[in-house]
């Protein structure tokens, strides 16, 4: 009965997540070359609002904690592990202030309605992680950019989702030149627990119930003497807030 009803709730959430979609990519068309940056960025903001809000058709709950507040006078690098597509709206949304701009693999820049767009954009940054010179010349240029307008670069330094929560090892090149290219920047690790529930069925059906976990842990300041004993620091600090998150079941 249970599979039958996620099935049923399945279909109406992906009707409403996929009609948002489309939609928001016109909105984000007309306001992008009518209107401006800051049109377009409102657009992307309140499309992610309306993604978590269908979120809720499937009674996911999200907790989505910021430990302290974060200064909007520096640039920040945000450091999360990542567990699915539904990591990224409540952090479009929640940290919004922040202007929090997404290092992406280039693949997502074409084909899907008002996600490629945004990346395209948006101010995102796109590479081919097969090609990792390129890639680093374009982060680094990325992160000169975010430095200067003291906007937020978001980094998912295990390079691929987790398919079942577990913490992987961080990749630590893109993060380093992070840190070179944006040297006003604090650093602000993510903990993010029970997304990966969302695709443990190739998300259909979609689990009903899941307790989406964030936490926005205390910013610090970036270890220039020794930036791999710094990327070590957190990422512990992101792996030990994670297993503590994943929950045996679904709620619902």
């Amino acid at each position: 009965m249970k599979k039958k009803l996620a099935f049923f709730i399945s279909v109406i959430f992906y009707f409403c997540f996929g009609s948002l979609l489309v939609i928001f990519h016109l909105l984000q068309w007309i306001s992008f070359y009518g209107f401006g940056y800051r049109a377009h960025l409102y657009t992307v903001e309140y499309l992610n609002l309306g993604l978590l809000v269908c979120l809720k058709i499937l009674g996911t709950k999200i907790s989505f904690v910021q430990i302290d507040a974060l200064p909007k006078d520096r640039p920040l690098i945000f450091v999360a592990n990542h567990q699915s597509t539904y990591d990224i709206p409540p952090m479009i949304w929640h940290l919004r202030k922040h202007h929090p701009k997404f290092i992406s693999k280039k693949e997502l820049g074409k084909g899907i309605p008002s996600v490629s767009f945004n990346l395209r954009h948006g101010g995102a940054v796109l590479i081919d992680r097969k090609k990792t010179k390129e890639a680093m010349d374009l982060i680094s240029d990325f992160g000169k950019k975010l430095n200067q307008k003291k906007r937020s670069a978001v980094i998912f330094p295990e390079g691929t989702r987790s398919r079942d929560g577990s913490p992987k090892k961080f990749q630590k090149s893109g993060l380093i030149c992070l840190f070179e290219s944006m040297p006003d920047a604090l650093i602000v690790p993510i903990s993010i627990g029970n997304s990966w529930r969302f695709g443990k069925d190739n998300y259909f059906p979609m689990p009903l119930g899941v307790h989406l976990k964030i936490t926005v842990h205390q910013a610090r300041e970036i270890d220039r003497k020794n930036p791999l004993k710094c990327i070590d620091e957190i990422e512990q600090c992101i792996g030990e807030a994670v297993r503590k998150k994943q929950n045996p079941t679904p709620s619902f």
